[in-house]
């Protein structure tokens, strides 16, 4: 029988009963949808420093993503979703993430003879070895009452760290007729004997449901992000079903690209040899039992996406060239919980290790929403997650920041250590229990943030500490902030 197509799908009223399977700008599409948007903001021995609060917002911030400049490590930024707000934000710091300014990243104009509104969605951030920064984000257009009217692509540059973005390119445009454009995950190849260097490359799927036409895309440029050519990574006739793509760059100019194929559940690998003009043939990393998304219970309203976290080891090291990858699937000594796990490859992606948890052997525990980062100063690889481990409602409701570190490139990792101070609860929002009274769309999103340089590992995600704490200029309260903090060997 003939499957639904996704797009289809998120323009009918079963999806909104029922969104098991709606991206994740799909709830800020409601939101915006029906309320508007909000007036502009103005404004092995770790050690975890001060946790600090990035956005300082009125409403709910999601789905985080930071890094920084090789260059001037000290120079980091970061992006997050804004569930009330149309734009995208942005966040730079030039101290090493003591503290923090915003922005508001750039939305193109409506489309032609149409009204529509736009939103952004789904952060994405690289430096290239010049200093230039890369915001990667999808845009979509809706119209009041009509239902969404296309997706496209959108990469904005920065010359002063994320402090402004002047230019942005806008392409790959869809109707939503046979896909749309979801879950970008952007990288520059910043390797000094590469052919390739300074290349920035942007990987999406063009969710599409039982088309063809869909897929894993990637976009590559070689102008500074001015504009980008398009492939497709997975098997052209496939059946277009993967999702949450991550492009990363190995000390030759390789490209590589991970993601989920939720039809095969596998996450799957292919590689590049000519900077994304061509590719091999894709094949599994590993298998995955969990299919599209695992249903969390401190995900209130959404499921936890499955996707793969990846990077190389770029290090003078000997493990230099070294592949890992990270993701979410079940326990492997626990039933009926959620694990992070890992493996890595020597051999530039033709084979994998068995996997291996990055957390500790904890029963009763779920966990999601990770992201791994490569020290490419000393090759040790890190991962964060969320943990429920230190939950107290008896419902694996709370959740914290966690962080391991492998010394030995993915092979072992050490006692996990607890990042966040404040633990987050998405079922309590405001004081109003539960938050079903007042559903305002994402919680944390997809994923959280994580890059590591130097011995350092900044790790950024979606924290509700602060949810209850309202003002004459926050009526609604703080709800989600961005949160980070600095963790160091």
């Amino acid at each position: 029988m003939a499957k639904t197509p996704l797009y289809l799908l998120l323009l009918s009223t079963a999806a909104l009963a029922a969104p098991t399977r709606n991206p994740s700008w799909w709830n800020k599409y409601q939101q915006l949808l029906q309320n508007g948007p909000s007036p502009l903001s103005t404004s092995p021995g770790l050690t975890v420093g001060t946790n600090v609060d990035v956005s300082n917002e009125c409403g709910p911030q999601s789905e985080t993503y930071i890094t920084l400049d090789p260059t001037h490590p000290k120079v980091l930024a970061a992006g997050s979703n804004e569930i009330f707000r149309l734009p995208m934000r942005g966040y730079f710091s030039s101290n090493g993430g003591a503290s923090w300014g915003g922005v508001d990243l750039p939305l193109p104009a409506p489309l032609s003879g149409t009204n529509d509104t736009r939103f952004g969605s789904d952060p994405t951030l690289a430096f290239d070895t010049s200093g230039n920064l890369f915001y990667g984000y999808i845009v979509v257009f809706f119209g009041a009452g009509r239902g969404v009217n296309g997706t496209e692509m959108a990469v904005a540059r920065s010359t002063d760290g994320g402090k402004t973005y002047p230019s942005t390119a806008f392409f790959s445009f869809s109707s939503g007729g046979d896909h749309f454009n979801d879950k970008p995950m952007i990288t520059a190849d910043t390797s000094a004997a590469s052919p390739f260097r300074d290349n920035v490359y942007i990987a999406w799927d063009a969710a599409s449901g039982g088309s063809i036409s869909g897929g894993i895309r990637v976009g590559a440029s070689s102008d500074q992000g001015e504009t980008f050519s398009i492939t497709r990574a997975d098997n052209p006739g496939g059946p277009g079903k993967g999702i949450g793509a991550i492009p990363f760059v190995g000390p030759n100019g390789q490209l590589y690209v991970a993601w989920n194929d939720y039809a095969a559940s596998q996450i799957t690998f292919n590689r590049s040899i000519d900077g994304g003009a061509t590719w091999g043939t894709a094949h599994p990393i590993a298998r995955q039992s969990l299919g599209f998304q695992a249903l969390i219970p401190a995900q209130s309203f959404r499921g936890a996406l499955v996707y793969p976290a990846c990077d190389v080891d770029r290090s003078t090291g000997p493990r230099r060239g070294r592949l890992v990858c990270s993701w979410m699937d079940m326990n492997l000594n626990s039933a009926g919980n959620t694990d992070i796990l890992v493996a890595f490859s020597d051999d530039e992606g033709d084979t994998w290790s068995s996997p291996v948890a990055a957390t500790d052997r904890l029963g009763g525990v779920d966990r999601f929403n990770h992201w791994l980062s490569t020290d490419p100063t000393t090759g040790d690889v890190f991962v964060s997650f969320y943990d429920t481990r230190n939950d107290t409602t008896g419902a694996r409701y709370m959740f914290d920041e966690y962080l391991s570190v492998s010394t030995d490139g993915g092979r072992t990792f050490a006692p996990n250590v607890r990042v966040s101070t404040g633990s987050s609860n998405e079922h309590d929002c405001n004081g109003v229990f539960p938050c079903s009274a007042i559903n305002y769309g994402n919680q944390t999103g997809d994923y959280e943030g994580l890059v590591a340089f130097g011995g350092v590992a900044h790790a950024v995600w979606t924290d509700s500490r602060r949810n209850q704490q309202t003002s004459s200029s926050c009526p609604r309260g703080l709800m989600e902030e961005v949160f980070t903090a600095a963790v160091s060997q």
